[in-house]
């Protein structure tokens, strides 16, 4: 990963162009994934439900803005099915995006992604653990639980490796990741050997990722785990920028480096893994989100993180939207659509990018 003092400089007005831009996308989107599907439902329909259940009819109606007339039909198609699962897309796509782009600049590597420190092959393995040891003591909350426990205690375990005389090594942590992964992986295939069809395939179901499953509930249970690193994870922007120089010269700069590296993993740990627990694995979305929004506005984290972000969201609900209406009424893998709509794209960019001698 390349940084240059010029590419790390602040052009402001630029930036916030491009986080109105991502967030219109986002907003877009949304609006885009709870319409789409069986049940086609205008956006002015969406906007007018969700101002009612925020309580803001009154103030809209007092100031004379039209108030369309929403079936009971569209308004229970939405607080049931769409609502909760645009939501949860976002959370997860969000959580996902923000994560690849804080890890790649921890490592200084732009393949780092969540799975790379096992985050979700762990969770892999416990789910998969769960489902042929039939551990279903939580019912519907079992799995999601079990890929939780998989990734934090993966995250933990890699902590303890990497702790040596009270700091925290970056390359320890990547490697010992790495490690874990292929631990996880042996185990995740020992299970799947002694599955049954049935087990076979829910493992199977799981590992490609979707949202079928969203609810208020799920969305009540991931968004307090989520929430606190989409929101303090972009305020460590100017440590993250002082770190790419180094870690030494980040320490000179009078960035607390082990506090930050500690505070990193522990939200990172908490998002991914509430994301995994809710939506299975979902690939693609941490790694090349960041990589995108990197070659588009530069290394600069101030608006590399909530860019990655935004765009995490935006990509995640559209892809929600197009596995559930591409084939419908069947429902493709949320995991094989991410890959499928931005692995060309993320391609054709690099083609473009060093034609240009800018990569």
């Amino acid at each position: 990963m390349t940084v240059s003092p010029a590419s790390m400089g602040r052009r402001p007005s630029r930036h916030r162009g491009v986080l109105v831009l991502l967030l219109c996308l986002l907003v877009g989107s949304m609006l885009l994934g709870a319409g789409a599907g069986a049940v086609k439902i205008p956006a002015s329909h969406i906007l007018a439900t969700v101002a009612e259940k925020a309580g803001l009819r009154g103030m809209l109606e007092f100031l004379g803005l039209a108030w369309p007339e929403v079936t009971e039909l569209e308004a229970t198609v939405l607080h049931a099915i769409r609502l909760p699962r645009v939501l949860l897309a976002a959370l997860v796509g969000g959580a996902l995006g923000l994560s690849g782009a804080v890890l790649q600049g921890l490592f200084r590597n732009p393949l780092a992604d969540p799975g790379l420190l096992g985050i979700s092959s762990g969770a892999t393995l416990a789910v998969s653990g769960a489902i042929v040891l039939h551990l279903a003591s939580l019912g519907l909350y079992t799995l999601p639980l079990a890929a939780f426990a998989g990734s934090l205690t993966c995250m933990l375990v890699i902590q303890i490796f990497a702790r040596h005389d009270r700091r925290t090594n970056v390359a320890t942590m990547l490697l010992a990741g790495i490690a874990i992964n292929s631990l996880c992986g042996a185990g995740t295939g020992l299970f799947t050997y002694f599955s049954s069809e049935d087990q076979l395939r829910a493992i199977t179901f799981w590992m490609l990722g979707s949202l079928s499953g969203a609810t208020w509930t799920s969305v009540g249970a991931a968004a307090p785990l989520i929430l606190p690193g989409l929101l303090i994870l972009p305020l460590l922007a100017g440590p993250m920028n002082a770190m790419l120089l180094g870690e030494s010269t980040a320490q000179h700069l009078g960035v607390r480096v082990e506090w930050v590296k500690a505070l990193v993993v522990l939200l990172i740990a908490l998002g991914v893994g509430a994301g995994v627990a809710v939506s299975g694995m979902i690939g693609f979305v941490g790694l090349i989100v960041p990589n995108l929004i990197r070659i588009w506005t530069g290394p600069n984290h101030h608006v590399l993180l909530p860019a990655s972000a935004l765009l995490g969201s935006a990509l995640l609900v559209l892809a929600d939207m197009a596995a559930r209406t591409v084939v419908a009424p069947l429902e493709l893998p949320l995991g094989i659509v991410t890959a499928a709509l931005g692995a060309p794209f993320f391609l054709i960019l690099l083609v473009r990018q060093r034609r240009t001698g800018e990569l």
